[in-house]
């Protein structure tokens, strides 16, 4: 295959796996945080309203994909890192309960497992991240925004072992993560979760 075959068929490949991750709080706990920014909740108690489901209102989205049909799935540690929120996975337009397993902030990984996982789930084979070189051709899949579903972005690895602080909530507080991969391929939010994936179709990294 050409070059332009090979990235058709790795993200034709990869996109059954690329799932969403949505956090929803309750109607009283969006409010308050909403009132400690200093601004007045009741300018968005109809929004609000108009938008909850249960008593609970979506407050973000990122994305994840699967590795294991079992229901097996990572993301970054910061899609799912609100400890009041409430997670679901969104597989095509359906959302699952799950339960977060494991957690790595110095890598910004977060393993999720489905409770009750949806039968003929598509797994994304994982590659070797130290096998990835300098100008390499990558793939990046997410749902940009938290509605644009399979947003596809090409580019190439332009850095190796980066270090990085990133704020982790509202109040300031930062972690620092290492053994991150630059790539000049577009990274949308909401794509935050979503697999880096090299031509042979494998994850090689997480955006």
């Amino acid at each position: 295959m050409d070059y332009e075959e090979k990235i058709i068929h790795a993200i034709h490949t990869a996109l059954p796996a690329v799932i969403s991750i949505a956090a929803s709080k309750d109607i009283k706990t969006v409010q308050a945080e909403i009132e400690k920014m200093g601004m007045d909740p009741k300018q968005f108690a109809d929004k609000l309203i108009n938008e909850s489901e249960d008593g609970k209102v979506t407050i973000s989205s990122g994305s994840a994909f699967i590795v294991d049909p079992s229901g097996i799935i990572l993301t970054n540690k910061h899609v799912v890192q609100e400890k009041d929120a409430t997670y679901r996975a969104v597989i095509e337009g359906e959302q699952h309960e799950m339960e977060i397993i494991a957690q790595d902030p110095l890598a910004d990984i977060a393993i999720i497992k489905l409770k009750n996982p949806p039968k003929n789930l598509v797994a994304i084979p994982l590659g070797i991240s130290k096998k990835i070189i300098l100008g390499q051709s990558v793939i990046t899949i997410g749902n940009a925004l938290g509605e644009f579903q399979n947003t596809v972005s090409v580019g190439i690895v332009s850095g190796l072992s980066r270090i990085l602080s990133a704020m982790t909530d509202m109040d300031g507080h930062s972690e620092r993560l290492r053994g991150l991969i630059q790539t000049d391929a577009a990274i949308n939010p909401g794509n935050s979760g979503g697999p880096m994936i090299n031509l042979a179709g494998e994850v090689i990294g997480i955006n």
